[in-house]
């Protein structure tokens, strides 16, 4: 399946269980895009403990990411073209929390994708945990850079540029998500501002690479454009893979609105 660009290996394990222990090791197999079947994640749909559902992501080095924005999308539709879901609404578990979906009349799926994280600490950088990183320089990096930390389950680091397509995203990009200040590496955004209301986006994922469209990156980056004042509080994202509308309700969270499709289903045979 696929979420403007955003492409995954989705299994429903829950008529298809998969054996835990396996899991990197199938990620790395099934994500090479040369002798597995290609994606920018193995996505499983299952049941949950505190939820009907559970999403578990993992990326193409093998890692667990706790959430993925576009992924989700997916598996929204997945559930429901497997039977398990008859309505238009799901609550899924996550590494994040718990998150409220809806499939809207036209295919799109919104999601709650719940607050904007800001301190260190919920971002998981170092330093004072209780203070935050908004519009600061870039230490031990290429100079010139500045940056603001974003959580919104997952780690992200949002950069405001003249042009994001003049970016060198290959060389930039594993250097920033290596970052000292992030332990556990950092999802990284280019992000160049087009008006109040539209704002362009590339992305280097932590575990992935570049890839066409980040969707908690989406939601980090609005977040961090409108933390700043360069931007209002609904904007559309332009990813090379297409758009998300991204709403910022300070007191109730983060709304992500975009499509989700399947692209083909088959069968996996794994070399081991």
């Amino acid at each position: 399946m696929q979420g403007i660009g955003n492409d995954f290996v989705m299994v429903d394990a829950i008529q298809h269980p998969l054996e835990p222990t396996g899991l990197p090791t199938l990620a790395q197999q099934v994500n090479d895009r040369k002798f597995g079947i290609g994606g920018d994640g193995l996505i499983l749909l299952e049941r949950g403990e505190s939820a009907p559902f559970r999403m578990r992501m993992f990326n193409p080095d093998g890692s667990e990411s706790e959430m993925c924005g576009n992924g989700i999308r997916c598996l929204a539709k997945l559930a429901r073209e497997g039977g398990h879901l008859s309505g238009s609404t799901l609550d899924v578990e996550t590494g994040a929390g718990i998150l409220k979906l809806r499939i809207e009349e036209n295919g799109h799926v919104r999601v709650d994708m719940g607050p904007a994280r800001f301190l260190r600490g919920e971002i998981g950088m170092i330093g004072d945990p209780a203070a935050k990183f908004v519009d600061e320089p870039l230490t031990a990096s290429v100079s010139g850079l500045r940056g603001t930390a974003v959580s919104m389950g997952n780690p992200h680091l949002v950069i405001f540029v003249a042009d994001a397509m003049a970016i060198d995203l290959e060389k930039l990009g594993p250097e920033l998500e290596h970052h000292p200040d992030f332990p556990k590496r950092t999802n990284v955004h280019f992000i160049q501002v087009l008006s109040r209301s539209e704002l362009r986006q590339r992305t280097w994922e932590r575990g992935a690479g570049i890839t066409l469209a980040c969707g908690t990156g989406a939601c980090a980056s609005a977040a961090a454009a409108w933390l700043t004042g360069r931007s209002d509080a609904e904007v559309t994202i332009h990813l090379p893979g297409g758009d998300l509308r991204i709403e910022i309700m300070p007191e109730h969270g983060v709304f992500m609105t975009g499509p989700a499709e399947a692209v083909f289903t088959g069968e996996y045979e794994s070399p081991n």
